[in-house]
């Protein structure tokens, strides 16, 4: 990889900036000092809330009835459900839009956070572009690390039809993500199930 300076000292980038950039996402993340590690991870899985079922089914009665073009459709029928469900099944916050200042370079609005016994950040995709949404999930983590003491941060990019997970490991340097990518309606079990797991299990890796 090359060693080039993407970032300029004296300007300011919000997260949504990362997004943005032309460069590879390893290159970006090496400005902030971390190796992304790509591969087919082990995620911890928990049983899902017991209401995914029945979200489920509404699922896919609705999927033939409803335009998924506009982001806010995704993000009203197929995100912020799921990630309703999984918090009141941990009983933990769910933060929406949640705003960050770190630094310059570190700053913007988080589209979710749950902070259970582990923290989880989710990012919805703009574009349906999942690449550049994790890379600027990846940012944000980072961004996190600096504010939290937390033990564990995972991440989820999702375009609502699509999820794909990723954790920092702050003491390695490490940004993991992973290549499955899950499925909407067919896999909701799973992804509720994983990130229940993310939220609520003490810290693992």
């Amino acid at each position: 990889m090359l060693n080039i300076s993407i970032l300029k000292e004296n300007e300011s980038y919000t997260f949504r900036s990362y997004f943005e950039m032309p460069y590879e996402p390893d290159e970006i993340l090496a400005q902030f000092g971390y190796q992304l590690e790509i591969g087919e991870w082990t995620w911890p899985v928990a049983p899902a809330p017991p209401q995914t079922p029945v979200l489920k089914d509404r699922i896919r009665q609705l999927l033939p009835l409803v335009s998924l073009t506009s982001e806010t459709a995704r993000r009203e029928l197929l995100v912020a459900p799921v990630l309703t469900e999984v918090a009141l099944h941990c009983r933990v916050p769910l933060r929406l839009e949640y705003p960050l200042m770190v630094n310059n370079w570190l700053k913007g609005s988080l589209d979710y956070l749950l902070r259970g016994k582990n923290i989880l950040l989710v990012v919805e995709a703009q574009k349906d572009d999942l690449t550049r949404a994790f890379v600027q999930m990846a940012v944000e983590m980072i961004a996190l690390t600096q504010v939290e003491q937390q033990a564990q941060i995972y991440g989820a990019v999702t375009m609502g039809s699509i999820w794909q997970f990723g954790q920092i490991l702050a003491d390695q340097q490490v940004i993991k993500q992973d290549l499955t990518l899950y499925r909407v309606p067919e896999e909701l079990e799973t992804i509720a199930g994983i990130l229940t797991a993310m939220v609520s299990n003490p810290s693992q890796s």
